[in-house]
């Protein structure tokens, strides 16, 4: 990919969209700028905080999209203050069935649909090539919105919605868990920047879901992520 081409990132500090925006350094894109949504989610402050110094880090034009029209959708653990974010003994991410049951809780109707097309609004505006996502291979199983297929149909979709026919691309779209982390040591990826969590706070809670995947995953690369 030559350093002519262009893009607008998605960073919700997580593990796949740091480690996407590090390659996007690495392959010298030029990074229109980086979008962070504020949707009501319960980890919104501390995702807020660790996007905000990751985008310090690397000088990068970062802004930060409210979106509070989703608490209307809260159906979703992640939104709403009535259900409960399933922790623990409540997962087990060695099995399928347990995962789907658990994804279906922490579901947030349509979002990263609606979060990929204001993208696209963004990349177009700023004539950038791409919209950068942090989809994988192991949450694709279990959320159809991280799939390759999703990024193919958005690819079409955009075709229509943008004049320059922005692309959907994510570095990280055929890997695991295990597989992005061995890539993000290889990019010297600052683990300490990273807000895997479903919950706010100093630090991450270690039992949600989304916790425990990062977890096995560091531990699979050798590193104890509790220690960083």
């Amino acid at each position: 990919m030559s350093s002519s081409r262009s893009c607008v990132i998605l960073l919700s500090a997580g593990l796949d969209s740091t480690v996407n925006l590090y390659q996007c350094i690495k392959e010298k894109l030029d990074i229109k700028k980086v979008l962070t949504f504020n949707y009501g989610q319960k980890a919104a402050k501390s995702e807020l905080r660790q996007s905000i110094k990751i985008c310090e880090r690397f000088n990068l034009d970062h802004q930060i999209i409210d979106l509070k029209f989703f608490q209307n959708l809260n159906s979703s653990s992640l939104l709403s203050s009535e259900i409960e974010i399933p922790t623990d003994k409540d997962i087990d991410i060695h099995s399928l069935e347990k995962s789907k049951e658990t994804a279906k809780s922490v579901w947030v109707p349509n979002r990263n649909g609606i979060f990929l097309n204001i993208a696209a609004g963004y990349a177009e505006m700023l004539n950038a090539d791409f919209v950068i996502t942090g989809f994988n291979k192991e949450e694709a199983v279990t959320f159809p919105d991280n799939s390759q297929e999703f990024m193919t149909a958005l690819d079409e979709s955009f075709s229509f919605s943008t004049k320059n026919k922005v692309k959907a691309k994510s570095f990280t779209i055929h890997m695991n868990k295990s597989e992005i982390i061995k890539l993000g040591v290889d990019l010297k990826v600052d683990w300490s920047l990273i807000w895997p969590c479903y919950f706010n706070g100093d630090k991450p809670c270690y039992s949600c879901e989304s916790c425990q995947r990062s977890e096995r995953a560091f531990s699979e690369n050798g590193i104890s992520w509790k220690s960083i």
